[in-house]
Formats: structure tokens, C-alpha cells, sequence
């Protein structure tokens, strides 16, 4: 089953194009499963079945594992059975009927608009990577980035006079996104009057860098959000993410359609777009039950 395990890792990096994070879950995801098998004297594909499956799920439910993370181990298992079969590793697909897991929607949490702008706010021109951070979150929250998208945008793939910057995001994907007249206006002066300073002789074309001219890592963002936040004064837990939930909660409270908010966060499925329709009815539901006699 190892074999067949490596050989399905290479086939999403090489003919799927999936990113790493990717291969590195359901790589941990299988690995589990064969161990689990191992232990069961099941250690060949041809014998797994449907049975089999389930009781590696049940054992994996009783040790505690969240229905996120079963979810996870299900897909990972669905697809390389579905990919052995299609390859004719094996004759029937025993994972074919095998059932997602009911999973809970949870609202993602916002900060509104005025604590967007003390976030922003608490940032200072004057400080050493003022202009830098102050770009980086005027574009998270301006344009609705992931994390990993902003720490990996190009100067190749940004167009301040024209207002947008190309993103690759889940999946290898690239989408165009508007980048606004405040989010335009900070990087401008980061791009002007910082960056050319903190390039080295071995400096790529990442826009945001590092005190030693590097690409900033998303771990660095997360300190820095989570810096600024807590200079804010805001007692909510604040990462990156956040604005992003932010900026498509406002889209939608301001009077944008769904499927542009989709398309701008670049989601493949308009279901995972719809959950911020939730977020304003909960907001709507709110305030009518503050404000109204009956409420």
C-alpha cells in the first residue's frame, strides 16, 4: 500500500498541480490508514473493503478526531480509491459509497468597520516597517487576500495605475483583484519610499520583504496582525483570515452580489461563498432584536 501511496502523492504534484499542503494532508491522512490496515493484516489495496473503511473511521471518531478532521481522512481515502480503480490497480472501488460526515457550519468571526479602521489606524508611517505593514493590511482587508496569497504577490503581477493585482491561491490558481485608492495609496508609498531600501543582492520579486530582504513568511504576518491588534486595543482575537471574513461581510452588507464576492475571494464553490449570508442575517437578526418593541 506504500507504493501505491507515493505513487498517488507524485500524480497530484506532477498531473493535478495541487500545492503542498495539500499532498502533505492526505499524505497523513493515507499513511494513517495503512498503519491502522497494517495493524489488521490488511496490507495490500486489493483486500481493503467498504468494512474495512468504516471501522477505520469509527476507530478514528472514538480516539476523539473533530468531523473536520474525519472529513479530511475521507476525501484523502475517496480519492485514491477512486484513483486505483481508475488505473486498474484495483477492480471495484470499496470507498465508492463510504459517506462524508455531517460537518457544523460555523459563522467566521468579523471585525467591523470601526474596528477595521483602529486597526489600521494604530499603524505609524514613523515606525521601521510602518509603511510595510500598513500596506500589507490595507490590502488584506482592501482586497479580501489570503495570507499565503499576499506574502507570495509579485511585483510582476501587480498594477497600481490600473488597480490590480494577479494572486495565485488554492490550488495554483490566479485571479485578478481590484486593489483600491487606500490600499493603491499606502503601497505606493511602501513601494517608493521603503522596499528599495530593504533590497539585497539576493532579494526576489516578492512585494513584501523581510528585514533581510527576503519574502516575509506567513508567520511573520500572523505575529504582525496579531501586534497591531493587540496596540489597537481590540480584546478579539485578530489573524489575517479575519479581514479577509471582514472585507466579504462588508461587501455584502454594502449591497454586492454573492457570485462577484465569489469571485473575488476566488472561491471554486458559490455554497462556500454563501456562508457570509449567514454572518448578515445574524447581524440583521441582531439589531432587529435590539431595536424593535417585539424583537
Amino acid at each position: 500500500m506504500k507504493d501505491f501511496i507515493e505513487s498517488f502523492i507524485l500524480y497530484l504534484a506532477t498531473e493535478r498541480g495541487l500545492s503542498d499542503n495539500y499532498q502533505l494532508s492526505t499524505r497523513r491522512s493515507l499513511e494513517c490508514f495503512c498503519g491502522w490496515a497494517t495493524k489488521h493484516d490488511v496490507e495490500t489495496v486489493e483486500k481493503i473493503t467498504l468494512k474495512n473503511l468504516q471501522d477505520y473511521l469509527a476507530e478514528r471518531k472514538r480516539a476523539g478526531l473533530a468531523a473536520s478532521s474525519i472529513k479530511l481522512e475521507v476525501v484523502a481515502i475517496k480519492i485514491f480509491f477512486r484513483w486505483l480503480t481508475v488505473r486498474k490497480f484495483i477492480p471495484l472501488d470499496p470507498a465508492e459509497v463510504l459517506p462524508l460526515p455531517r460537518m457544523e457550519r460555523y459563522l467566521p468571526e468579523t471585525l467591523n468597520e470601526n474596528d477595521i479602521m483602529k486597526l489600521l489606524d494604530a499603524i505609524g508611517d514613523e515606525e521601521e516597517f510602518g509603511l510595510r505593514n500598513r500596506a500589507m493590511l490595507e490590502l488584506l482587508y482592501g482586497s479580501g487576500l489570503r495570507a499565503s496569497e499576499l506574502v507570495g504577490a509579485k511585483l510582476e503581477n501587480l498594477d497600481l495605475e490600473g488597480g490590480m493585482i494577479r494572486v495565485t491561491g488554492k490550488g495554483n490558481k490566479t485571479r485578478l483583484v481590484p486593489v483600491g485608492g487606500k490600499s493603491r495609496e499606502c503601497m505606493e508609498a511602501y513601494l517608493n519610499r521603503m522596499r528599495p531600501q530593504m533590497v539585497k543582492p539576493r532579494t526576489g520579486s516578492e512585494v513584501f520583504l523581510n528585514r533581510f530582504g527576503r519574502k516575509l513568511t506567513t508567520v511573520r504576518l500572523w505575529q504582525i496582525v496579531k501586534e497591531v491588534a493587540k496596540r489597537a486595543g481590540i480584546e478579539k482575537a485578530v489573524y489575517p483570515h479575519l479581514l479577509r471574513h471582514s472585507f466579504a461581510t462588508h461587501l455584502l452588507t454594502g449591497g454586492a452580489d454573492l457570485r462577484i464576492i465569489q469571485e473575488l475571494l476566488g472561491h471554486a464553490d458559490i455554497s462556500t461563498t454563501q456562508i457570509y449570508t449567514h454572518v448578515e442575517s445574524g447581524r440583521l437578526k441582531s439589531v432587529h432584536r435590539q431595536f424593535h418593541p417585539r424583537g
